[in-house]
Order: C-alpha cells, then structure tokens, then sequence
C-alpha cells in the first residue's frame, strides 16, 4: 500500500469491516476481461460464501478461471473543500484475492447458507430440499486481504 497512514493492519478491525458490510463485489476475468458482481455473502475463518441459481455468467466464468478479487466498503462519505483538490472521501475498505470452489453437497450448502443469513440476521433459518437442490454455493478461500481507511 502507498500510503502506509491508511492501512488497517489489525485483524480485528479488518474484520470490522466485513461484518458491517452489506454487500461484497466479486471480481472475476473472463478471457482477459473483467467482470465483478455485487453479492449477499456470508464470511467465517478466512472463507466467504456466496449463493447463486444455478446458470448465469458468473458460474459460467468460475468453472473456467476460478480465481477471485473481493471488496467490501463502508462508511462512505464525501468530504466537503473549498477547492476541487481539498475534496475527498472518507471511507473503511478491505480488498482480497482467493480461488472460488462450488460446494456440492446438502448439509455444508445448509452451513454456507447459515454464514450468507448470519451477515443479515440473528435468525435460524432452514432450507427445504429442493431450494438447496436448486442452490449453487460458492466458497472463496481467502489467500490474502488488506483494508484502507480514509477520512
């Protein structure tokens, strides 16, 4: 990082982050061009979940190049200058990379969905047989991640 004043170091407060975030961009290369989506996710021990029906274009990049790029951003703000160079944007971001693997079976397709429900809800859920048949689960391994703060 370029500017070191900025980093979030400590673990805790990079976690913060994920678990106030309300939605996680997933960045994907499809052929050499990018491609990122917003996500509902869920995040436990350095692995995100994310669910999806079972086509679209996505799934279809995934199975080719399974390689990722994460961010999550909260607490965005726009700092307000008498100039166009004092403007800024306050802000808590974390930005990772990882490889994205689909989960097959039943029961840990129930966990991961209980990851993606516990980032919006205290809740228990459960999940009948044919919304998990028709459930694609992704679990992203976490290989590195590092957070900025600004403002």
């Amino acid at each position: 990082m370029r500017r070191k004043e900025k980093e979030i170091v400590e673990r805790s407060e990079i976690e913060g982050v994920i678990a106030a975030a309300k939605v996680c961009r997933l960045a994907m290369a499809d052929n050499g061009h990018p491609y990122i989506v917003p996500l509902c996710f869920g995040y436990a021990d350095d692995v995100l979940y994310f669910h999806s029906a079972k086509e679209g274009k996505k799934l279809d990049i995934l199975k080719k190049n399974n390689r990722v790029c994460f961010e999550f951003d909260i607490d965005a703000e726009i700092k307000i200058g008498k100039t166009a160079c004092e403007w800024g944007m306050k802000f808590r971001s974390v930005i990772g990379i990882g490889r994205a693997y689909f989960i097959d079976d039943s029961e840990t397709k129930r966990s991961a969905l209980d990851k993606i429900m516990a980032q919006y809800s205290s809740d228990a859920f459960e999940y009948p047989d044919k919304a998990v048949d028709k459930t694609i689960v992704i679990r992203v391994e976490i290989e590195s991640m590092t957070g900025k703060r600004a403002g």
